[in-house]
């Protein structure tokens, strides 16, 4: 009786999901490709229709969505949380598709803007190499930086050096970092082999071209809010006497940022307004490798959004800082929000086995700390 009754409930299961199925909206379709209208605005071949796919979901934060095929169209409004199934209809195929609510980028960075000033726990302090190093004022001599620089004034230098680098090292993401990581020997190798260098490595490049000219720079790795990622973005925190502040410098997409007045922005800035809707302006000729002009939503409330959850920095900006050498010993600062995913340990200390590397991570609430003047 037990197994009858199973049985019998199995199959009332089975029979319900079958008619709800049964009642999903269809649209039909000849061609595979299929248009996409987000908040009234439409892009074109957007969509492949894949009947192999047992359920294939568009995710997105828009609130209004339409599908539109070269037959039909259909259209649902969005709430958190929402999921909209229905059937494209192709021939005989057909595919289960779904609309499906996700949070954008700038959505989650909005919810990440809680820091805790009073953190007090302990960080290294950060530290500049002296533009007097040999190694710094080989770069500066070698690269003949100081015609590059030019004679004006020390913001001028600032973003000759920036257009400069931009314009003769070209960025590929997919590249392997080379074993010497330093100025010199970054430009020549990407001369050598015709090669371009990912967003760590011209950060690194710029850096130490800062540096040897004694204007003070790290450089700043910023991350989404996974651990697990493909892909995060490195930029420069350039310190500008003038100013008496830190600007924004981005060697990949040659950018800056400033608000609605004009004035430059620090990382720390264009976060804050970010996560508070203030005005942000990204300078005209921003792009990348000087053909792909950037906008302000696809590089900062997209992009950039999804990048500056998590920022960790070197605690010491010196020349050849991450070329691997047995013995050698680096240390990080992480500084996290307070919903981060992962608040601890606050101190880690990990050596690599096979380059000798010793790795110290520290991590702080505390952006006062972080952005310390130098």
């Amino acid at each position: 009786m037990k197994i009858n009754i199973i049985l019998l409930s199995a199959f009332l299961i089975f029979g319900v999901k079958l008619a709800g199925q049964k009642k999903l909206p269809v649209i039909k379709a000849v061609s595979e490709n299929v248009d996409i209208k987000v908040d009234g605005k439409r892009i074109k071949n957007a969509w492949t229709i894949v009947p192999e796919e047992k359920l294939d979901v568009y995710t997105t934060s828009g609130k209004k969505v339409t599908f539109y095929t070269d037959s039909d169209s259909i259209s649902y409004n969005l709430k958190p949380g929402s999921v909209f199934d229905f059937i494209i209809l192709k021939g005989k195929d057909s595919a289960r598709t779904q609309i499906k609510y996700e949070p954008s980028r700038l959505d989650i960075l909005k919810n990440a803007g809680k820091y805790n000033f009073s953190d007090d726990r302990f960080i290294p302090k950060f530290a500049y190499q002296s533009q007097d190093n040999a190694d710094l004022k080989r770069i500066r001599k070698d690269l003949k930086l100081d015609s590059i620089a030019g004679n004006g004034s020390e913001l001028s230098k600032i973003f000759n050096l920036m257009h400069w680098v931009h314009n003769l090292v070209r960025h590929d993401g997919s590249s392997d970092n080379p074993t010497l990581k330093n100025a010199i020997d970054l430009i020549r190798v990407c001369k050598t082999e015709n090669r371009g260098v990912n967003c760590r490595m011209l950060a690194t490049i710029l850096n130490e071209c800062y540096l040897s000219l004694g204007i003070k720079s790290r450089y700043i790795t910023c991350m989404p809010k996974e651990t697990q990622f493909d892909d995060c973005h490195v930029i420069n925190m350039v310190y500008s006497s003038e100013l008496n502040k830190w600007i924004w410098i981005d060697p990949t997409f040659n950018a800056y940022v400033m608000d609605d007045k004009g004035n430059l922005l620090g990382i720390q800035e264009v976060r804050e307004r970010l996560v508070k809707g203030l005005p942000l302006v990204l300078n005209a000729d921003a792009n990348w490798n000087r053909n792909v002009l950037q906008t302000k939503e696809a590089y900062l409330e997209n992009y950039m959004a999804k990048n500056l959850y998590r920022l960790e920095t070197p605690v010491i900006s010196q020349y050849d800082s991450e070329t691997w050498k047995n013995g050698k010993s680096i240390e990080y600062v992480e500084l996290l929000p307070l919903d981060g995913l992962v608040q601890e340990p606050q101190k880690k200390m990990v050596k690599n086995n096979q380059t000798g590397v010793t790795f110290t991570n520290y991590k702080t609430n505390n952006p006062d700390l972080f952005w310390t003047k130098p």
